[in-house]
């Protein structure tokens, strides 16, 4: 089995990889059947010289390769038919930006592995990025409250070396005692609390965070039970809030009347009540100044997420008046958002080694054992020219594409 890592394509550029060198040898040595071909690149956060290092062959062509990893969506003219792929397809919401890729991908035959979707038996995510997301997006949010109000000055994290150096940043930050809500219970949400921790900003329950003032800064990790209610006489219960978002309602506005700065790292379904409105925003209980929105949702659950911001300018003034973006740091009147939607990628080496590991411990045993827990089964979107039963949703979404 001939294993390619592909040159990443997708603009703006992603600095990531699926595996390192170390991670690429160590497999081999577990696997003797298998092989690496690394396509070379000038832009990874890994050069080529430290694939070549460990003996991996580094090659302008991959199509030779039985199964493509690469991170980002593959962009059209990399694909190659009849092959294997695994990456972040962004389609399985019927993303409207990426229609054309599945299309192609089921014209080329190839079959499709997205990483979205790989899961234990138990429904759980086994590969993500999220911990990154979050502890990258919760800086910002930081970074932000700061440039708000000329606090302290930290720098950007893609200009630390990795994860090590940007906890040294932390000492820099010095805070009122504001409020900061954050949503979110798994990989992105812990990561978020995680840098809050590292910043010395006590953690107290939902229930102190209403009712309490505090001397120092304090932050709150809600769950989904804390900001929805379920409908009149209905008891929460958490499977059917998953299963039924519409049977309940947004509870949230409580905490937006409390804190400064809200980081969310939760999931949000369509379906699903908004967590507030563009009118909420304009009531004068309503305290949020910044909104580092990790998740990302645009047109989701948060009104202020106008569009999806860049590493290179991550922030940018939404008005409550006009509903519209304005200029950045532009007037206190203003919330300040940060909404990039690539977040590790300001880490790229300490994401790329936690993603690798991952890779390593859940999906590359499934290669050599038939895939008997049918890890990589669920997580394949297309194969033999068509979609698989559980994404055949899908179909209208590719038939759509002339």
């Amino acid at each position: 089995m001939k294993i390619g890592i592909i040159r990443e394509g997708k603009v703006p550029i992603d600095r990531r990889v699926p595996l390192l060198p170390e991670q690429c040898q160590l497999l081999q040595n577990k696997y003797p059947q298998l092989s690496f071909a690394i396509q070379s690149s000038p832009i990874r956060c890994v050069p080529d010289e430290d694939y070549q290092k460990l003996g991996l062959a580094v090659v302008d062509d991959i199509s030779d390769c039985d199964i493509i990893f690469g991170v980002k969506e593959v962009p059209i003219p990399q694909l190659i038919a009849h092959k294997t792929f695994f990456f972040f397809s962004h389609t399985i919401k019927k993303q409207a930006y990426n229609q054309q890729l599945l299309r192609t991908i089921l014209d080329q035959n190839i079959h499709l592995v997205d990483y979205e979707c790989l899961t234990d038996q138990q429904g759980n995510r086994i590969v993500a990025f999220g911990r990154f997301a979050g502890i990258v997006g919760a800086y910002n949010g930081i970074l932000a409250f700061g440039k708000r109000y000329g606090l302290y000055n930290l720098r950007r994290a893609y200009e630390c070396k990795d994860l090590k150096d940007l906890k040294t940043e932390y000492a820099k930050v010095k805070l009122p005692p504001i409020k900061v809500v954050v949503t979110g219970g798994g990989r992105v949400g812990n990561g978020i609390s995680e840098v809050l921790e590292g910043m010395q900003i006590q953690r107290v329950s939902p229930e102190a965070f209403l009712s309490q003032s505090f001397e120092h800064p304090v932050f709150t990790q809600l769950r989904s039970k804390d900001y929805y209610q379920p409908e009149a006489n209905q008891s929460w219960n958490s499977e059917d809030f998953y299963q039924n978002p519409a049977h309940y309602d947004a509870d949230f506005l409580k905490y937006a009347r409390q804190a400064q700065v809200f980081i969310s790292g939760h999931y949000w379904n369509p379906k699903a009540d908004v967590l507030f409105t563009r009118q909420d925003m304009l009531s004068p209980d309503f305290k949020l100044e910044v909104i580092a929105d990790v998740t990302c949702d645009i047109e989701g659950s948060i009104p202020s997420t106008l569009r999806a911001t860049t590493i290179t300018d991550p922030f940018y003034d939404y008005d409550p008046a006009t509903g519209k973006e304005v200029a950045q740091f532009s007037d206190r009147s203003h919330v300040n958002v940060m909404s990039v939607d690539n977040l590790p990628c300001e880490l790229p080496y300490d994401a790329s080694e936690s993603f690798g590991q991952q890779l390593i411990e859940y999906v590359f045993p499934a290669f050599f054992d038939n895939d008997a827990q049918q890890i990589i089964t669920r997580a394949s979107i297309t194969k033999n020219g068509g979609l698989q039963p559980d994404f055949d949703y899908l179909q209208d979404y590719v038939d759509a594409v002339s």
